[in-house]
């Protein structure tokens, strides 16, 4: 399948009217940019029968700065993320991430829910409906057999959104709607947000959607930043991507997180950062935090390119961050 099929298009002017609309639908999703959805649907990964469409909610849209916290609606386009002087100042990581996401045009339509909600991929996941038919198909859609590892039964199709590690860095929450949430909302940590399985990597239970971020302000005068590898500068999903947040005081770090994606099936921060704190950032403690990064960044073959490729790249990322910092 190549073509649009036949859908319902709802277009609510609320969030409860979206739930609504969802909720009367044998099969619906929820679509904002749909610069990754509107893909799956033409080859037929994704065959919902009814779309509710965001963009028209005003609640979802804008950057609010609210004393000691930052809100982002879900529906917020990425290019508003990326030019956001707010958010350059206090979160560069995730100016930079949103900045980072496929190309000038799809960040005019691509939103920050949508990218944090993005489905995971696979080289033999994503393909046309005629490709994955012939190869028997795969145990993330119709399939028996996962094709990266035969012998299991685990999916590791990998998360490729940019902007995830660079909001986890900052300990950001998600204001999440749904038909059975108690109040009508719930605010969870990111992390939170995800499964560490491909065929299931959101938490999000049936008819719920991201309505806002929240990002707490940092107090302890950080930097950051966001770098990824892709293979066509100018469009593509990360192979790795990693954001860094540190902060330095008389010389010595006094914290440091790490986040990747693109490597397994949801973004992660990486563990023992707090091994590096005390330490002067020299290139020796340098060298010491790819090391650690590349041990962490467990990639299977779920791209053309190699896994073990993608493992150096995430710690060279992490130092060459680092490095640009001081």
């Amino acid at each position: 399948m190549e073509f649009m099929p036949e859908l319902d298009l709802h277009h609510p002017a609320t969030v409860e009217d979206a739930i609504k609309a969802y909720a009367d639908a044998p099969d619906g999703r929820y679509l904002a940019g749909g610069s990754d959805m509107l893909v799956n649907i033409r080859r037929g990964i994704e065959q919902p029968d009814t779309l509710v469409y965001l963009n028209g909610i005003p609640e979802m849209h804008g950057i609010t700065d609210n004393g000691d916290h930052i809100t982002i609606g879900g529906a917020t386009i990425l290019r508003e993320v990326a030019e956001s002087d707010l958010l350059g100042e206090h979160f560069t990581a995730v100016a930079t991430a949103a900045g980072e996401v496929a190309g000038p045009s799809h960040r005019e339509y691509g939103t920050l829910g949508g990218n944090l909600c993005l489905d995971t991929r696979c080289v033999f996941y994503n393909q046309s409906e005629w490709w994955r038919a012939a190869n028997d198909y795969c145990l993330k859609y119709r399939g028996e057999i996962c094709h990266v590892a035969p012998g299991g039964k685990k999916c590791f199709a990998a998360f490729s959104g940019d902007v995830a590690p660079a909001l986890l860095i900052f300990d950001a929450e998600v204001e999440i709607a749904g038909p059975n949430n108690e109040g009508g909302r719930r605010r969870i940590p990111l992390a939170e947000l995800y499964n560490n399985d491909g065929m299931d990597h959101l938490t999000l239970t049936k008819g719920e959607l991201v309505v806002a971020v929240h990002i707490p302000k940092p107090q302890d005068g950080a930097s950051s930043g966001y770098a990824k590898s892709r293979v066509r500068g100018s469009i593509d999903f990360p192979l790795a991507g990693v954001a860094l947040r540190i902060a330095v005081a008389e010389g010595k770090i006094t914290d440091l997180r790490v986040a990747l994606t693109g490597i397994s099936p949801l973004p992660f921060l990486a563990k023992g950062m707090e091994k590096f704190i005390g330490r002067e950032p020299d290139q020796a403690c340098l060298e010491d935090l790819r090391d650690r990064i590349r041990t962490q960044a467990k990639a299977m073959k779920t791209t053309m390119t190699p896994p073990h490729y993608r493992r150096r790249v995430a710690g060279g990322l992490a130092q060459k961050l680092a490095e640009s910092i001081f």
